[in-house]
């Protein structure tokens, strides 16, 4: 968790786990890195690392569907500089983790599942025994999933289960969840000086406070509800302006917008547009000028649902069982490898490593959680589901 590695900066960490599987006598010939961080839209310095081994012991094991259990290797920006300790604290019966800086992040998310698959597959080569299994590594899941969806899945050796390790408790079996789509508004307005002459500018800072308003007040901002439907959508970054005395004539805006149903993402979507074009149509200066807008944007990844006789998701919960868990079955709001996976012909449980406050400086790692998530891996990779 230490070792920095935020989205499309993920080669030191990468190299981390490399060195771990070739100091346990894995020949460099099968560690496979594909290329997909050449093709997503942020190149990055690395790509996702596969390691494919084939079923070991009596015929029928070695003959088994093969598995693949996975996890990202990347962090948010603020978990850039985590300084992990071990701590004592109530509830918490083996500990947990945090990091010393209190202006950083842990990291937990998801180095906590990159090292359950990694202990996973250490413990695998000291087996006499197992069954085909692919250990793999992602990149650049946290903006958008782009690692897997650019992915040379070919390299993971069809595999029959899927197992992806990330965040939240490992009794916490996701099953599906929501597509998301992210687009960029270009807002231009025209420049003025804001003290002798500001009738004649045109605020772009206006034009999107009057779109994020009138989103907010109808609904479909934040949470969104109508009907049966429901999303989510947010505007989250926005920039522009120079000074206080010029009226800005340009603002970016990045938004996103999520659903499990795909026509109401985008009946979200249109309404984004329509708020920012109306809002952009109605301000104008003096000389009858108005603003205009422009969007680019695309879907980060599509909803998915396993169905309830899944064979991954009914190992899964077999191997929660036998560590004494009890599995629960859950849909995510946000998105996660398997959204690509599973639209990709492997569909893809995904459980929990002991992470805590995800994406915050109060992040934490659950110890006995993730000695726990270790436990139900190894199961998954050599019993479960058999």
């Amino acid at each position: 968790m230490a070792i920095p590695g935020i989205s499309c900066e993920e080669g030191r960490i990468a190299e981390y786990v490399r060195k771990q599987l070739r100091g346990a006598g894995v020949p460099a010939e099968a560690i496979k890195m594909d290329r997909a961080h050449q093709k997503t839209p942020t190149t990055g310095d690395v790509g996702n690392l596969v390691l494919k081994l084939p079923g070991r012991g009596a015929p029928a094991v070695r003959r088994a569907p093969r598995r693949v259990l996975m996890a990202h290797l990347d962090t948010v920006p603020i978990c850039v500089g985590s300084r992990p300790v071990w701590k004592q604290g109530p509830g918490f019966a083996e500990g947990y983790v945090e990091s010393a800086s209190p202006q950083t992040g842990l990291g937990a998310d998801d180095r906590a599942g990159a090292a359950v698959v990694l202990d996973t597959a250490l413990a695998t080569l000291r087996r006499e025994e197992h069954p085909p299994l692919t250990f793999f590594w992602t990149v650049q899941e946290e903006i958008g999933i782009q690692g897997v969806r650019q992915a040379s899945l070919g390299l993971l050796g069809r595999p029959r289960l899927a197992f992806n390790f990330d965040g939240g408790s490992p009794c916490k079996l996701t099953r599906g969840a929501t597509g998301g789509y992210r687009l960029t508004i270009d807002v231009h307005g025209v420049a003025a000086h804001a003290g002798g002459a500001p009738e004649f500018g045109v605020s772009a800072i206006a034009i999107a406070s009057l779109a994020i308003a009138e989103l907010q007040q109808n609904g479909w901002h934040g949470a969104i509800r109508k009907g049966r439907q429901q999303g989510t959508s947010n505007v989250g970054t926005i920039e522009g302006g120079a000074a206080t005395n010029v009226v800005t004539d340009h603002v970016r805006l990045r938004a996103e917008a999520r659903s499990p149903d795909s026509k109401f993402r985008q009946r979200i979507v249109t309404q984004i547009e329509k708020a920012f074009a109306r809002a952009a149509a109605t301000t104008k200066n003096v000389a009858g000028q108005s603003g205009r807008v422009s969007f680019e944007g695309g879907l980060d990844y599509e909803s998915f649902y396993l169905e309830d006789d899944d064979p991954s998701l009914l190992a899964a919960e077999e191997a929660v069982r036998r560590v004494g868990g009890q599995p629960l079955r859950f849909f995510s709001n946000g998105g996660l490898d398997a959204n690509w996976m599973t639209p990709r012909g492997i569909p893809t449980v995904t459980l929990g490593c002991g992470q805590l406050y995800q994406h915050t400086t109060e992040e934490r790692l659950d110890v006995a959680r993730f000695h726990e998530a270790c436990q139900i891996a190894r199961l998954l990779a050599w019993e479960a589901g058999t």
